[in-house]
C-alpha cells in the first residue's frame, strides 16, 4: 500500500475517522494496529524484524536507563548496535560484501565462486533502524525518559505516516505529541490536506512524468548522448526531489490533519549556495541524524584540521552507503564528501576574491552564480546515484565528456521528449514553482497572508493543480524512489 494507491485513500479516512471518534485510551492501540498493517500491507513475513529490532531497543534502553552501573550501561548500548546494525549489514548488505570480495579476488587473479543469498530487502528497513538507535543512544545520553509501555514504543518506531521513508523522528519531538489527545481542527485539517496534495502533486505530475525522459537514458547507457545524459541527470534532479520531498509532503500532511507535526524535511534544497547549505535543506532529518549521532562523536569540526576533514569524508562515505548496497553510492556519497572538503579548504580564498573584486556575498549576481554551481556539482553526484552499476556509470562519464553522440533534436526524440511532452513538464513544473510560492512551510506561516490578498489567484492554482494530477494519474501505484533505502 503506497501513499500514491486506492488502496491508502480508502485506508487513511477510515484510520483517521477512529483517530477522532474512539475513546482516548483506544486510540493509540488503533494507531499501532493501523500502522503494522500498513507496514504489512508491503512486506507481512518480514514484520518480525520491524518488530524484534522495537524489542530489543525498547529492553535494553530500560536496562540503561535503570542501571547506575557503567559498563552495564555500556554493554547493552553496544549490544542494542550491534544487533540492529547487524539485522541490516545482514538484509542490505550482505550480499554486496560478498560479491565486492569475490570481485577482488578475482581483479588480483585469484579463483573464488560466488556466495549470494537470495534475501529480500525490508522495506524502509534503514529508517527505522536509524530511528530506534537514535532512542536509544539519546536514552543513554539522559536526554529522554525511557518508555515504560512497549505497545506505546512501538507506535513510535511504526507510526504510519512516517514509517517506510522518513522523516526520521526523535523521540522528544514525536513520542510527547503521540500521547497527546488531539482533536479536530479546521485549521490542522487545511495544512495537512495542503501538504497531502501538493505531495501527490510533486509524485504524479512531476517524478512520475519526468522518470520515463530519465530511464530513457539511464537504462539504455550504449545508445546515450552527451547531451541526452546532461537533460536526463538534470531531469533526475528534479524527479528525485519531488519524489521524495512529495513523499515527505504527504506524510507530514496525514499527521498533521491528526495534529500531529512531524519534523520538516526538506527547504528548498536547490537554491543553496554551496554544498554545505544543501545538505542543511536536502534530508535533513538523516543529515542531522549523522551530525548529532556520527560527526560530533567523531569530534567534529573541534579537532585538528586533518581530522576534521577525515570525519566529513567518513559520514559522507556513510551517508552513501546508508542510501544503497553498491558501490555507485558510496562513490556519490565520497563525492559529496570532497565537495565539503575542497569547501573548507577554499572558503577564505574565495571570499578573499570577492573582497578583492569588490563584490559582496549577498549581491544577487553572486548568489545566482553560487547556485547554478551548487546545482550543477549536486547533478553530477547525481550521477553515480542513478546509474544501475559502477560500468554503466563509467560508459555515462565517459560519453559525456567525449560528447559523443546524437544532436540535440534527435536525443531529445530517442529521450522521448516530443512538443507536447516537453510543454507537459514545463508546465508541470512551473505549477509546481508557483505552489510553491504558495505553500509557506513551518508553524509560523502557512499562505493565509496570500491567500487573503490574492484569493482568486490562489484559487485557480489549485484548480489547476487538481486537473494535472486528474490527466496524469494513469498509474497510482509506481512505487517511491527512498522505498529502497
Amino acid at each position: 500500500m503506497t501513499f500514491n494507491s486506492w488502496e491508502f485513500l480508502l485506508f487513511y479516512p477510515i484510520v483517521a475517522l477512529l483517530y477522532f471518534l474512539l475513546p482516548r485510551k483506544l486510540v493509540w492501540p488503533m494507531l499501532l494496529i493501523a500502522s503494522y498493517f500498513f507496514y504489512m500491507c508491503y512486506q507481512t513475513e518480514l514484520v518480525v524484524l520491524i518488530f524484534g529490532t522495537t524489542l530489543i531497543s525498547w529492553i535494553a534502553s530500560n536496562i540503561i536507563h535503570r542501571s547506575k552501573n557503567r559498563a552495564v550501561r555500556r554493554f547493552w548500548l553496544t549490544a542494542t548496535l550491534l544487533i540492529c546494525f547487524g539485522v541490516l549489514f545482514f538484509y542490505k548488505y550482505f550480499n554486496f560484501l560478498s560479491g565486492s570480495v569475490t570481485g577482488l579476488i578475482a581483479l588480483f587473479g585469484g579463483q573464488a565462486s560466488s556466495f549470494e543469498l537470495n534475501l529480500l530487502l525490508p522495506v524502509g528497513i534503514s529508517f527505522y533502524t536509524f530511528q530506534t538507535l537514535s532512542y536509544v543512544i539519546d536514552v543513554y545520553r539522559g536526554d529522554v525518559e525511557p518508555e515504560r509501555n512497549f505497545f506505546f514504543y512501538a507506535l513510535f518506531v511504526s507510526f504510519f505516516p512516517q514509517l517506510v521513508a522518513g522523516p526520521i523522528e526523535r523521540p522528544n519531538n514525536l513520542i510527547p505529541q503521540l500521547r497527546e489527545r488531539h482533536r479536530w481542527s479546521n485549521e490542522n485539517a487545511v495544512k495537512g490536506a495542503k501538504h497531502m496534495l501538493v505531495g501527490f502533486f510533486k509524485k504524479i505530475c512531476v517524478a512520475d512524468l519526468i522518470s520515463v525522459y530519465v530511464n530513457a537514458v539511464f537504462n539504455n547507457v550504449e545508445a546515450a548522448s552527451a547531451i541526452g545524459i546532461l537533460i536526463a541527470t538534470m531531469l533526475f534532479a528534479v524527479q528525485i526531489y519531488c519524489d521524495f520531498s512529495g513523499y515527505t509532503d504527504i506524510a507530514i500532511g496525514c499527521a498533521r490533519v491528526m495534529g500531529i507535526r512531524l519534523m520538516k524535511n526538506f527547504d528548498h534544497p536547490y537554491l543553496a549556495t554551496s554544498i554545505k547549505e544543501f545538505w542543511s535543506r536536502w534530508h535533513i532529518s538523516l543529515s542531522t541524524w549523522f551530525k548529532d549521532y556520527l560527526y560530533f562523536p567523531l569530534g567534529g569540526s573541534r579537532c585538528a584540521r586533518p581530522r576534521h576533514l577525515m570525519n566529513l569524508l567518513i559520514v559522507f562515505l556513510v551517508s552513501g552507503l546508508w542510501h544503497g548496497a553498491a558501490w555507485t553510492f558510496v562513490i556519490w556519497g565520497a563525492i559529496h564528501g570532497i565537495y565539503q572538503i575542497v569547501g573548507v579548504l577554499t572558503i577564505k580564498k574565495r571570499n578573499a576574491l570577492l573582497a578583492k573584486v569588490g563584490l559582496s556575498e549577498k549581491s544577487l549576481g553572486v548568489v545566482w552564480t553560487r547556485r547554478v554551481v551548487t546545482f550543477l556539482l549536486v547533478c553530477f553526484a547525481w550521477l553515480f546515484f542513478r546509474a544501475n552499476s559502477m560500468g554503466e556509470a563509467t560508459v555515462l562519464l565517459g560519453r559525456l565528456f567525449s560528447g559523443q553522440g546524437e544532436g540535440l533534436s534527435q536525443t531529445l526524440a530517442t529521450m522521448g521528449l516530443d512538443a507536447v511532452a516537453i510543454l507537459t513538464t514545463m508546465l508541470s513544473i512551473l505549477t509546481l514553482i508557483m505552489i510553491d510560492k504558495l505553500l509557506v512551510y513551518g508553524d509560523e506561516a502557512d499562505g493565509s497572508s496570500v491567500l487573503t490578498k490574492n484569493g482568486s489567484f490562489v484559487y485557480f492554482v489549485w484548480i489547476v493543480m487538481f486537473c494535472w494530477m486528474l490527466l496524469l494519474a494513469n498509474d497510482m501505484t509506481s512505487t517511491f524512489i527512498y522505498f529502497q533505502f
